[in-house]
């Protein structure tokens, strides 16, 4: 069923499904980068917990309705989805401050944003996938002003849906980036992937931070942390 790599990227495995060429197979890998690939390392498991936890995400949102390129889980680090054209844009979401926000325009870590605030970057590694405005995503990639404007809603519509998903299993979601393409159609759907690596949760109760912030400011062990996510989502009812 797997065809040949077609590309590699910081934390997936990108291969062609023989014989179909309207699907791809996501391979994920167990490697850890951070600061825009200038923190390292690898963590065996690593890629079979983003690949469940993503593939439980995935398929809560498709029963509310919300179109993305996911099928199905294959095996425990490989998923079947639909191929897409990716959008060179990260769009993310912020519910409360952390991260770079807060070191980038000088906004105190935990101030809560009310509406959620929207940040576009432009994924470009030369550039550091710079923060840009829509004017910038217009100019720099071939969207449609529609279709920014159809990502944007969209990712605060899935902002809502995760907010819920996460609480009910006590964590917070402060902050998270998203991916989108266009499939064979030309429709813009959600693609990529939605972990611990592009999420922040933070433990309700806690307030212990619970994805990759533990592996980029060193808290502790990461895959103890993205286990424990996996069993609070596959206890959920």
């Amino acid at each position: 069923m797997k065809g040949k790599l077609l590309y590699e990227g910081k934390a997936k495995k990108v291969y062609t499904v023989e014989g179909n060429d309207a699907q791809l197979i996501l391979s994920y890998k167990n490697d850890a980068t951070a600061f825009n690939g200038q923190k390292k390392a690898n963590f065996e498991g690593k890629g079979k917990y983003n690949n469940l936890i993503a593939a439980k995400v995935f398929e809560f949102l498709h029963a509310k309705g919300v179109a993305t390129h996911f099928e199905r889980s294959l095996n425990d680090t490989e998923q079947l989805v639909q191929k897409t054209n990716i959008v060179p844009l990260e769009v993310i979401v912020r519910n409360i401050a952390a991260g770079s926000i807060t070191r980038r325009i000088g906004i105190a870590e935990k101030t809560v944003f009310d509406p959620p605030l929207v940040e576009l970057c432009y994924k470009k590694d030369e550039f550091g996938d710079p923060v840009i405005n829509d004017q910038h995503a217009l100019i720099l990639t071939d969207i449609t002003e529609k279709e920014l404007q159809q990502m944007k809603e969209t990712a605060l519509t899935i902002n809502g849906y995760l907010k819920e998903f996460f609480l009910s299993v006590n964590l917070t979601l402060a902050d998270f980036k998203l991916e989108f393409g266009r499939n064979a159609n030309g429709e813009i759907v959600l693609a990529d992937e939605i972990s611990p690596d592009t999420c922040r949760l933070w433990d309700t109760e806690t307030g212990e931070k619970m994805d990759k912030d533990v592996f980029r400011e060193d808290l502790g062990d990461l895959l103890d942390v993205y286990d424990k996510i996996l069993k609070r989502l596959e206890a959920a009812k």
